[in-house]
């Protein structure tokens, strides 16, 4: 079953800016857009380098109960100019209803003007497992055992 999410758009948001939306057949996330507040959108919001921002995109969004959303940097825009998301992947929960932003950060040495409607991230639909956590006296043993960061990596 496909799911779907609920898009709810800001009272003060542009319309004319997409819904996110797969960008070819086999894509797994789906481009997000800035959509800028109107005292914005015509010069846009510049990030000066090593400086983070929460983007608006406009919207509110309603993911169905069992899955998260998860926002995802876009490779084009990290290559080029060094613009990320410093905890990526952000994940949206299922019972979040406030505003979706994207946290964005300019890794570059140059300042980045973000443009009304520029595709900033991607939202991936992924399912969620919960588990339980318990407390145990020890812990099974196995191959790698207590090899920490780079443990497995070239010797």
């Amino acid at each position: 079953m496909t799911p779907v999410i609920q898009a709810l758009r800001e009272d003060w948001a542009d319309p004319a800016i997409a819904l996110p939306s797969y960008e070819t057949a086999g894509a797994a996330g789906a481009d997000i857009r800035a959509n800028l507040p109107p005292e914005e959108r015509e010069g846009g919001v510049t990030l000066a380098p090593l400086e983070r921002r929460i983007v608006p995109t406009g919207l509110r969004v309603a993911i169905p109960e069992g899955f998260e959303m998860q926002i995802r940097p876009r490779s084009g825009l990290a290559l080029k100019h060094g613009i990320t998301l410093p905890n990526t992947p952000g994940t949206i929960d299922s019972d979040y209803r406030g505003p979706l932003g994207v946290l964005l950060i300019n890794l570059g040495t140059e300042p980045y003007t973000i443009h009304h409607g520029d595709r900033i991230g991607q939202a991936v639909i992924a399912p969620v497992v919960q588990a339980r956590y318990k407390v145990v006296t020890a812990l099974d043993d196995t191959a790698r055992g207590h090899g920490g960061f780079g443990s497995t990596g070239r010797s």
